[in-house]
């Protein structure tokens, strides 16, 4: 795969490389090629349906090197030998081996079965020295190394001798964050998608070419590294892809967000983006609206919640209100809701968006991208659906 992929990405119309999702069938590559792909696609990727039926989307050449290329300039200029840490079927695990293609150097793939520590720390070890080190990781990942650098030298010493660690596929709650750069950690919050090859946003700022924008709440990126649109979905392509009457093409993320500004601007004052949630997470509670990516992000302030998910929930009064799943080790103990209240007044956040449940499980089920599966946890909700509270507490599930 990685010879085909090295053809597609430095040969325009060379090859084609089709990535399914692990545990799919993987479709005939001629048979797409002749009946379905455009010839300056290089690399058709299914996205990971972690709210929405997946999709395929198709990327050129020159979007995954423009890709690659801005992130060398973010690192200024500098490349190395990369860890790859993620399945190689999703576009941040493929861009990677994009990267890793483009500097002439060998990424160390990490063994399937599972992300460890130890295996991390193994892997770390067979780097070469003489290259500066990167790696991509998700939350989950990162969550997993700092727990374990908390009693593990060998943990903080491999968290520390990577030069950049790229931290994206979901929010990634700003404590785990901070804990990472204690032990030695250089991590960047990266933002971006498949449609976009990958991240595209580093730390809120758009790299190299890449222009940020905000429509009607709505965040809307444009630059080379746009992907062509969805394999035989034109549908799809047309609604999430738009272009102005100057040309620009604008790819619609269907995230919430803003632009703000920089707390610490120093000498140059600059935006940040801020995502706040996606626009189908926003519900209806009582005739208010509320965004759940507003209230996942405030209940992830509160100790022990920092792998919250938060989703809706009918109410026969309301209509819809937040409701939270939490990874916990003592699933059966119980959790109060009143810290979490606390937190989403304390957010500015109107009383619509006080979570009602809270659901404890021992293990959050994840997709092969580390997002959380939020449809199964949606189905986890439904199943535990007559849970009542009583005295601020709800009931747990295994």
């Amino acid at each position: 795969m990685l010879g085909q992929l090295r053809e597609a990405v430095l040969f325009d119309e060379a090859a084609l490389a089709v990535l399914p999702v692990p545990g799919d069938s993987e479709p005939a590559a001629d048979d797409l090629v002749a009946a379905l792909v455009p010839r300056d696609v290089a690399l058709v990727v299914e996205t990971s349906g972690s709210t929405d039926a997946p999709k395929r989307v198709m990327l050129s050449g020159h979007a995954l090197r423009a890709s690659a290329y801005s992130t060398e300039r973010f690192f200024g200029g500098q490349t190395g030998q990369w860890l790859l840490a993620l399945p190689a079927t999703y576009i941040a695990g493929v861009q990677v081996l994009v990267r890793s293609i483009l500097a002439g150097t060998t990424p160390v793939v990490l063994p399937q079965g599972g992300f460890t520590p130890a295996a991390f720390v193994e892997a770390a070890r067979t780097l070469d020295p003489d290259h500066p080190w990167f790696t991509s990781l998700v939350p989950v990942q990162l969550a997993r190394l700092v727990e374990a650098a908390a009693h593990d030298r060998s943990v903080r010493t491999a968290l520390g001798s990577f030069d950049r660690i790229l931290l994206g596929g979901q929010a990634a709650p700003a404590a785990l964050v901070e804990r990472a750069h204690e032990f030695g950690a250089h991590v960047h919050r990266t933002y971006g998608s498949s449609e976009t090859a990958g991240g595209c946003v580093y730390d809120g700022q758009p790299l190299p070419g890449v222009t940020v924008r905000v429509v009607d709440g709505e965040v809307q990126l444009s630059g080379p590294v746009l992907a062509s649109g969805y394999l035989d979905d034109p549908e799809r392509t047309a609604g999430a892809f738009t272009t102005d009457a100057d040309g620009t093409r604008w790819y619609r993320t269907g995230d919430l967000g803003a632009l703000v500004a920089d707390p610490n601007p120093g000498h140059h004052p600059v935006e940040r983006l801020r995502i706040t949630g996606r626009a189908d997470d926003v519900i209806i509670s009582g005739g208010v609206k509320v965004a759940l990516g507003e209230v996942e992000r405030a209940v992830r302030s509160v100790a022990g919640f920092g792998n919250a998910v938060v989703l809706p929930v009918a109410d026969a009064e309301w209509g819809e209100r937040p409701a939270v799943v939490v990874e916990r080790a003592d699933a059966a103990a119980s959790v109060a809701l009143g810290p979490l209240a606390e937190a989403t007044d304390a957010a500015g956040l109107p009383p619509a968006g006080r979570p009602v449940r809270v659901l404890a499980v021992e293990r959050m089920p994840h997709l092969a991208s580390g997002k959380p599966d939020r449809r199964a946890l949606a189905a986890l909700l439904a199943h535990h659906e007559g849970s009542e509270v009583r005295s601020g507490v709800i009931g747990t599930a295994n």
